[in-house]
């Protein structure tokens, strides 16, 4: 078995992305969007809620942000905030125990009269911590637990302002107290320089920065960032204080005095929390938390946990992306891995990559007015998945297969395209040399074809038809879930033209109260509203224009409708609405078929909904044009109207 050179290991990747991740799956992500966006919500509201629900193989900004309030809810129901208390308190019962035992068996006056004033202590800890200052032990167990206790003060205080100063202050000896209580005199007079603007700033921090750098590990490159990490330490510190009760505070504040034994300690952390406070008023410094578990934490430990809430609350704010400018790029990975783990930020990062690339690829742009909008880019991607969805089911209908032809009459259209799998047209030899020459160019100067290579002609029909998809639009389609089924089928039809009958001429009518001629983003990205009025003598008097524009093509009008005419068009281009129908609204709807008619056109209706009413006019109307009436449910409504489509096509 072969052995790892010398000073190779393997480990986790934490240099940016995992270089090995599945790359991000757009294609996914637009479906998604896209059918928010056809289900009414703008652009930029889809794109915040995928970003909010995430993906297939990603957690989502919500999945992310119930993790935080998990964890920060773990914080608050297993910890409390008296560990020092309770340290001190066992500590002090220890040594006057040990005193105790050592006293028991002296038969002297003097031991009896030291036994009295342990029995005279103050019942609180702290006062009874002060009062044996300038006792003078007889066990030298005792005197060392007395000792602890000292020791323990000064290294929670530091440990609560400081962070790593606790565990870097085990065994702590008279020389490393005079070195702590040099480095807070020079912190102080530094501050006080920096709030007064003293011109030499940055060199009075370089200087304290080498004489007193190994007590601060985040290494910071300037007073402001070395004000910050402090502020924001001393500020967790303090509302740990407010979260205690009143007397715990004032326990600890007379136990502070006893710090190493020298009360110069606490003098110096004061003026130094005084000064911070003046410097960062932004920090919280009056916020507390309700602490309710059983597992009790010191100072140092109550302060961390404190950041850890703190950075908890700021993590959810950045994941609600909810502030004015606000990017995924302003996620705090380092802070999320703290208190998530990895994977956490990886899927923070593929979140991140999402919303970028979605952006960088061209699929997302911005409107003249400013606003987020689905690009021509996108819409195209949308209806190849539309399109292709609707020809899968009807196969699923009707056991015929995609034909990857553009049209069925053979002839050349000019259009080539890269060869696929079950493809029979023929190849577009020229091109598909040069795409073999390009792509080995640059090797030994012989070519070989492979079968990426390969370019097929499209052909297509010369036989051309001009196309009127009416789409109703009335609130009705919103309220019965056939809005998103409507424009789906709007999206595949298009794209089936637009790709593979280009000399087709489609125009997409929408009607509500009024009908009007809108482009295919403006029915993509159309919100349903509360409007009264299904007027489909308008929408087919915009119909007939059309066809009269291309009177050179077969005639095909194509109706989707939930309802019965209840609007028409009056000559002032004012709407009459009426339920039920007016005798005239079915009069002027019936004649805009007659007109159709008379043009060669049939009407094809599909029919949503079971209303006896709406079942008896849709029949009317298609006897009176040679039409049919279709009654799809809303899944099936793309595969119905292209079918028709492709029937009537393969008629011409």
């Amino acid at each position: 078995m072969s052995q790892l050179p010398e000073g190779w290991s393997y480990g986790p990747w934490h240099d940016g992305p995992d270089p090995l991740a599945p790359p991000v799956d757009l294609r996914d992500a637009l479906d998604e969007l896209g059918r928010d966006v056809m289900g009414g919500s703008s652009p930029r509201s889809a794109l915040e809620e995928l970003l909010r629900r995430g993906t297939r193989n990603t957690q989502g900004l919500d999945d992310l942000t119930r993790r935080l309030w998990e964890r920060r809810r773990e914080i608050q129901r297993r910890h409390n905030l008296d560990g020092t208390l309770r340290d001190v308190q066992r500590l002090l019962d220890e040594a006057l125990e040990a005193e105790r035992h050592d006293l028991f068996p002296n038969p002297s006056d003097d031991a009896r009269f030291r036994e009295m004033q342990l029995d005279a202590l103050p019942s609180g800890t702290a006062a009874a911590v002060r009062e044996l200052a300038d006792y003078d032990w007889q066990s030298s167990e005792a005197r060392q637990k007395y000792s602890e206790i000292r020791e323990l003060l000064g290294r929670e205080l530091l440990g609560s302002r400081f962070e790593g100063m606790k565990e870097a202050l085990q065994n702590t000896t008279p020389e490393d107290v005079e070195r702590i209580n040099e480095m807070l005199s020079d912190l102080n007079a530094l501050l006080a320089a920096h709030a007064q603007g003293h011109p030499e700033i940055d060199s009075l921090f370089g200087e304290f920065m080498a004489k007193h750098g190994e007590f601060f590990p985040e290494n910071p490159r300037n007073v402001d960032e070395l004000i910050d990490v402090l502020a924001a330490r001393a500020a967790a510190a303090q509302r740990m204080l407010n979260s205690m009760t009143p007397e715990q505070r004032a326990e600890l504040a007379e136990l502070s005095q006893q710090a190493f034994g020298n009360a110069q300690l606490s003098q110096q952390l004061a003026n130094l929390d005084a000064q911070l406070q003046a410097l960062r008023p932004g920090e919280d410094w009056s916020g507390s938390e309700r602490m309710s578990g059983e597992d009790p934490l010191g100072l140092a430990e109550g302060a961390r946990a404190m950041s850890d809430l703190a950075e908890l609350d700021a993590l959810a704010e950045q994941l609600a992306q909810s502030y004015p400018g606000a990017r995924l790029e302003d996620i705090d990975l380092d802070a999320l891995t703290r208190q998530l783990g990895d994977e956490a930020t990886v899927d923070a990062r593929r979140l991140s990559e999402l919303e970028r690339e979605l952006r960088n690829q061209g699929l997302l742009e911005r409107a003249p007015d400013g606003t987020l909008q689905l690009s021509p880019k996108a819409l195209r991607q949308l209806g190849q998945t539309a399109l292709a969805d609707v020809l899968r089911t009807a196969r699923g209908q009707s056991g015929e297969r995609d034909a990857a032809s553009a049209g069925a009459a053979g002839e050349l259209s000019g259009s080539t395209r890269p060869w696929q799998f079950g493809d029979t047209q023929p190849w577009d030899v020229p091109r598909t040399v040069r795409n073999a020459v390009l792509r080995t160019a640059s090797r030994d100067g012989s070519v070989r074809l492979d079968v990426a290579d390969v370019e097929i002609a499209e052909t297509e029909h010369r036989a051309r038809a001009a196309v009127a998809l009416l789409v109703d639009t009335s609130w009705s389609m919103v309220q019965e879930g056939r809005w998103l089924p409507m424009k789906r089928t709007a999206l595949a039809l298009h794209q089936l033209i637009s790709t593979r009958y280009r000399n087709d001429a489609l125009q997409l009518i929408t009607f509500g109260r009024y009908a009007g001629v809108v482009e295919l983003p403006q029915l993509i990205g159309m919100e349903g509203t509360w409007e009264q009025g299904t007027n489909a003598h308008h929408a087919l008097l915009l119909a007939g224009r059309h066809l009269r524009r291309h009177p050179d093509a077969q005639p095909v009008v194509l109706m989707v409708t939930d309802g019965e005419p209840t609007a028409h068009l009056e000559p002032d281009g004012t709407a009459e609405f009426d339920y039920p129908p007016r005798p005239a609204t079915l009069r002027k709807t019936i004649f805009e078929v007659d007109r159709l008619a008379k043009l060669g056109a049939t009407v094809s209706i599909f029919r949503l909904g079971d209303d006896p009413r709406l079942n008896q006019f849709v029949d009317l109307l298609a006897r009176r044009s040679g039409g049919r009436v279709l009654a799809p449910d809303p899944d099936g409504l793309g595969a119905a109207v292209v079918g028709d489509y492709l029937r009537t096509r393969r008629r011409l």
